[in-house]
C-alpha cells in the first residue's frame, strides 16, 4: 500500500524532501504539545485515584497522538482526487457508523449518551469521523452541481436529503453539539459554494427554528439553557460544573497559579481533562496563557480559510470546499467549547480540538490537518487544477523517467513541480 502511494507526488516525497506549510504545521504542533502538557496536569489527580497511576491518561493521550500523526502521514500521501472519488463511499460509511453506535451491545453508553463504539482497547466516536466525511462528500457535491446549487432551489435542498437524516442519527445518541457543528459547517460550505443570500437566510431561519424546537422538546436541554444564564442560582446543583469552571478562571488571574498547581482539577471541576481542559489551562497559565491559546486557534482557523481561498483561486474547487469545511469544523468546535467554559453557551459535550483528551477527536484533528497540508501543497504544485492537462499518475511516471535519465525539463513543460520541488 505504502509503495503504491509513493508513486504519486506528495509533500513527503518531493524533490525538496518534506515540503509542508510550515506556519500551519507549527501552530498545530504547538497546540498538540500544549494539549499533551495540559492533559498530563489536568488528569493527574483523577488518574491517580482511578488507576493508581497519575500518568495513565497522559500515556493514553500520547498513544492517541502517535496514532493520529501516523494516520496524518498516510493521508498526506493520498491525492485529493482519491477522496473526491470516494465521497459517496465515505458518506455511506459515516451512516453505517452512526447506526452501529445506536445498537445495544455495540454502542457504549456514558453519562446517558450512546456516542462510542467499544473496540476493545479504546473507544471510537463515530460523530467525529462522520463530520469529516460529510465535509468531503458535500465538497464533491458542490463541484458536481455547482451551477444547480447557485441557480435552483433543487440544488440547494438536495444536500439536506443527506444532512437531515445524519443530524437525526446524531440527535438519537444524543449529540446536540456535534449536530450543530456539522450543520453549521455544511451551511458555511453552501454559502461559499454560491448559494444566494435569500436562500441562505431562509436556511439560517429554519436552523434557528429547529434549534428552538429541539431545546423545547428535551427537558435536559432546556435546563442547561436556563442554568447557563445564572449558574450561581443553583451553584451546587445544575450550575455546579459551570461555577467551578468560572472559579478556575478567577483563580488564574493574569499569569496563573503555575503549571500543575490547579486546585479545580482535584475533583472540584468534572471532566477537567476533556470538556473543561481550557478552564484548567486558564487557572494554571492565567489570562496570558489563555489568550495565547486563543491566538493559536485563531491563526489556525484563519490559515485554513486562506488555504481554501488560495485553492479556489487556483480553480481547485473540491480542495477549496474541503478546506473551508474543515476550517469551520475547527472554528465551530473551538468557539462552542470555549464559550461553554467561560459561561457564554450552555454546557455541551464537545472537546477542544487538539487539546482535550479523547482518541477519536485527536486522531481526526491530525487527519484534518494532513488534508489541509495536502490541499496547500497541491495548490502550490498545481496538481488538480483545471488548467493542468496531465493527471497525477502520468505526472508521476513522467517524473520517474526523467529522473532516471537525468533529463532536464523542457522549456514548454509545466514548471511548478520541477522548480519548487
Amino acid at each position: 500500500m505504502m509503495t503504491l502511494l509513493r508513486t504519486y507526488p506528495s509533500p513527503l516525497f518531493s524533490r525538496r524532501g518534506i515540503d509542508l506549510d510550515f506556519p500551519l504545521l507549527a501552530a498545530c504542533l504547538a497546540l498538540l504539545g500544549l494539549g499533551l502538557v495540559m492533559i498530563t496536569s489536568a488528569s493527574s489527580e483523577v488518574a491517580s485515584v482511578q488507576t493508581g497511576n497519575s500518568l495513565y491518561y497522559m500515556i493514553r493521550h500520547l498513544i492517541y497522538l502517535l496514532i493520529g500523526l501516523g494516520a496524518a502521514g498516510v493521508v498526506l500521501l493520498i491525492p485529493l482526487s482519491v477522496w473526491q472519488r470516494l465521497g459517496g463511499v465515505l458518506l455511506c460509511g459515516a451512516f453505517a457508523l452512526l447506526l452501529v453506535v445506536l445498537i445495544p451491545g455495540l454502542g457504549r453508553e456514558v453519562n446517558g449518551a450512546m456516542r462510542w463504539i467499544d473496540v476493545g482497547v479504546f473507544n471510537v466516536q463515530p460523530s467525529e469521523i462522520a463530520k469529516v466525511f460529510v465535509v468531503i462528500y458535500l465538497a464533491g457535491y458542490l463541484v458536481r452541481r455547482q451551477d444547480e446549487v447557485r441557480e435552483s432551489w433543487a440544488g440547494f435542498f438536495k444536500p439536506f436529503v443527506v444532512l437531515l437524516p445524519m443530524a437525526g442519527l446524531l440527535l438519537l445518541e444524543p449529540d446536540f453539539g456535534a449536530t450543530v457543528v456539522m450543520m453549521g459547517a455544511a451551511a458555511a460550505m453552501l454559502f461559499l459554494g454560491g448559494v444566494g443570500l435569500f436562500r441562505f437566510a431562509l436556511m439560517v431561519a429554519l436552523a434557528v427554528g429547529a434549534v428552538f424546537v429541539l431545546v423545547q422538546t428535551q427537558e435536559y436541554r432546556l435546563q442547561r439553557l436556563i442554568t447557563f444564564t445564572d449558574p450561581w442560582a443553583d451553584q451546587f446543583g445544575s450550575g455546579y460544573q459551570l461555577t467551578q469552571a468560572l472559579i478556575a478562571f478567577g483563580r488564574g488571574e493574569w499569569l496563573g497559579v503555575g503549571l500543575g498547581n490547579s486546585i479545580q482539577k482535584q475533583f472540584y471541576l468534572p471532566e477537567a481533562h476533556t470538556d473543561f481542559v481550557f478552564a484548567v489551562l486558564a487557572e494554571e497559565l492565567g489570562l496570558v496563557g489563555a489568550v495565547v491559546t486563543v491566538g493559536l486557534f485563531f491563526f489556525v482557523g484563519v490559515r485554513a480559510l486562506f488555504i481554501g481561498m488560495w485553492a479556489e483561486q487556483a480553480k481547485q474547487f473540491f480542495a477549496a470546499y474541503v478546506a473551508y469545511g474543515l476550517a469551520f469544523l475547527w472554528i465551530g468546535q473551538f468557539l462552542i467549547n470555549v464559550g461553554v467554559n467561560v459561561g457564554l453557551l450552555p454546557t455541551k459535550g464537545l472537546t477542544l480540538p487538539f487539546l482535550s483528551y479523547g482518541g477519536s477527536s485527536l486522531v481526526i484533528c491530525c487527519v484534518s490537518l494532513a488534508l489541509l497540508l495536502r490541499i496547500e501543497w497541491e495548490r502550490r504544485t498545481q496538481l488538480g487544477s483545471e488548467d493542468v492537462e496531465f493527471n497525477e499518475a502520468d505526472f508521476a511516471l513522467e517524473l520517474g523517467v526523467n529522473l532516471k535519465k537525468g533529463a532536464q525539463p523542457k522549456p514548454g513543460d509545466k514548471q511548478e513541480f520541477y522548480h519548487g520541488r
